[in-house]
């Protein structure tokens, strides 16, 4: 193994930069998730509503989907380690300042700073794998990197859980901080920039070339940051229905629209859209952007069906998670080994064919699955997601110039981060308009002329008043309980349908994953002629 050269000089093992960094990106990716299940805490510690405590989640994720565009044009200007120390030190602080906020309103603001550093580290991070390590071993680099990725949205909501149950939901945020102390340490340490990096930065810093594109900074944050707030209060406030949501809308759709053709036009764009061109490239974001649909959709259903299901408590439905979680971990060096054998794109094709049977599967399964059936379900999904991050990582850099890492990296971060976007607004769309529907789907049945409701009716009906009960107190509680259990299926067969309409997504996978350039993976020699 190659070493790289410290910043004092000394030679290290490449390993130690990757665990460094993904330390960092794992702490962020946590975040976005260990927070939802600790909103009703957080919520009556600082008297507020449920509905105005959300904006706790919707404010990191709208700073987060501003920055991730913007952060390879940051690296290139401050320097990329600069940048993601400075990341790294926000993101602490805000942690810190999150934890000990006296009102919702600061507390928002902080996840805003917190979002915003956020935002810097996984596309840094990515590019500073591919700089730190070898091509023939980047593969392995990655692997590591796909554990941080998967294996924090799936421990966020136990984490989460457990910690509002057992302490503070201060505690949630104050968990940061070690790390990050840790990280930045350890980062100023071992980690340095490329010297092509630093010699095309100073460069253009001498050619007095260097163009700040304000315009594309601003439409991009405003469409980015607009369309975050659409997919995440959009089903709340009634979508359309909603001049707020509406307003917004238009924001987002006009912002972006003028942002692509200002930034294909721009000699120094913010963001490299010209990147699209390459083939592999463009697959690569639209494979990472399925995969993201398909993760934190999924990452979203499981708990809560679980806790519609029988009554889980948050803790409990958030370790369905895990199983899934480890199955990922343990493929990981397979599938590094596999790659220059079988190919990333083989690889990638059986992932989503594996994807779809397993969330056809979880369609399939009845309302007396026990906890263990969505576990092994979880385990299948796992199965396929394991064979989908590190060969969609090697197809997006296998034809691209070794300079344009760090733009490609703050890309394949965007899409992915806006497929679970859209994943989560998926779901949550689905589950109402489904879950209407079904309840008017059973309600049909539940007449006066159906011998089967009379019967169900007349029998809980002399339960109740066997317990003691008069005969129209118990005939009112037997409805009343009629009731309850329609909504309960009707709920849980919507949850089904969103599983169901993932076979979607991972069938667009498929296809795609037909398409990808042949390449040979870095390590494996070339084909002879």
């Amino acid at each position: 193994m190659s070493h790289t050269i410290t910043p004092s000089g000394r030679a290290v093992n490449p390993w130690w930069i990757g665990l460094t960094l993904t330390m960092a990106t794992f702490m962020e990716l946590l975040d976005t998730s260990i927070a939802n299940v600790s909103l009703p805490h957080i919520a009556g510690g600082l008297g507020t509503s449920l509905d105005e405590a959300t904006w706790v989640l919707t404010s990191y994720l709208v700073a987060n989907a501003v920055v991730l565009p913007l952060s390879a044009w940051l690296s290139r200007t401050f320097g990329r380690k600069n940048y993601y120390m400075a990341c790294v030190a926000l993101f602490t602080v805000s942690s810190l300042l999150c934890g000990v906020a006296p009102n919702l309103g600061l507390l928002i603001l902080f996840r805003v700073f917190q979002g915003i550093a956020g935002g810097g580290l996984a596309p840094s991070e990515q590019a500073m794998l591919v700089d730190a390590f070898p091509p023939a071993k980047r593969a392995a680099a990655f692997g590591l990197y796909s554990m941080a990725i998967v294996l924090a949205p799936a421990l966020g909501p136990t984490l989460g859980g457990w910690i509002t149950d057992n302490s503070s939901w201060r505690w949630i945020f104050f968990i940061n901080i070690p790390v990050g102390v840790l990280s930045l340490f350890l980062t100023n340490r071992l980690v340095t920039d490329p010297p092509a990096f630093t010699q095309e930065r100073l460069r253009i810093k001498a050619s007095g070339k260097t163009r700040i594109d304000y315009v594309g900074i601003l439409l991009l944050a405003a469409g980015f940051g607009s369309l975050e707030v659409v997919l995440d209060k959009g089903q709340e406030d009634d979508w359309f229905g909603s001049p707020f949501i509406t307003t917004f809308t238009v924001i987002s759709v006009i912002a972006l629209v003028v942002a692509i053709i200002w930034e294909l036009r721009h000699k120094d764009p913010v963001v490299d859209l010209s990147l699209l061109a390459n083939r592999n490239f463009a697959l690569a974001c639209g494979l990472f952007f399925l995969f993201g649909f398909i993760l934190f959709c999924s990452t979203v259903l499981v708990p809560q069906l679980l806790q519609s299901l029988d009554n889980y408590d948050a803790t409990t439905a958030g370790m369905a998670l895990t199983p899934g979680a480890l199955v990922i971990v343990a493929m990981a060096p397979f599938i590094v080994r596999l790659i220059p054998i079988v190919g990333a794109k083989r690889l990638i094709f059986i992932g989503f064919f594996i994807l779809a049977i397993a969330v056809w599967h979880v369609s399939n399964l009845t309302l007396q699955a026990d906890y263990w059936v969505f576990a092994r379900a979880r385990m299948l999904q796992g199965f396929g997601l394991g064979f989908l991050i590190v060969p969609i990582t090697q197809v997006a850099y296998s034809y691209l110039p070794p300079e344009k890492n760090n733009k490609g990296s703050s890309l394949t971060n965007l899409f992915r981060n806006e497929g679970g976007s859209f994943g989560i607004t998926f779901a949550n769309v689905v589950l109402a308009q489904r879950a209407q529907f079904h309840q008017s789907v059973l309600a049909q049945h539940l007449t006066p002329e159906s011998q089967v409701y009379r019967d169900w009716l007349h029998q809980v009906t002399n339960a109740f008043v066997h317990a003691g009960y008069s005969a129209i107190e118990a005939a009112n509680r037997a409805e009343g309980q009629l009731y309850s259990i329609l909504n309960q299926q009707a709920s849980l067969l919507s949850y089904f349908d969103c599983f169901f309409g993932l076979i979607v997504p991972a069938c667009i996978g498929l296809v795609l994953a037909l398409v990808i350039r042949k390449f040979n993976p870095p390590g494996k020699p070339a084909a002879a002629h």
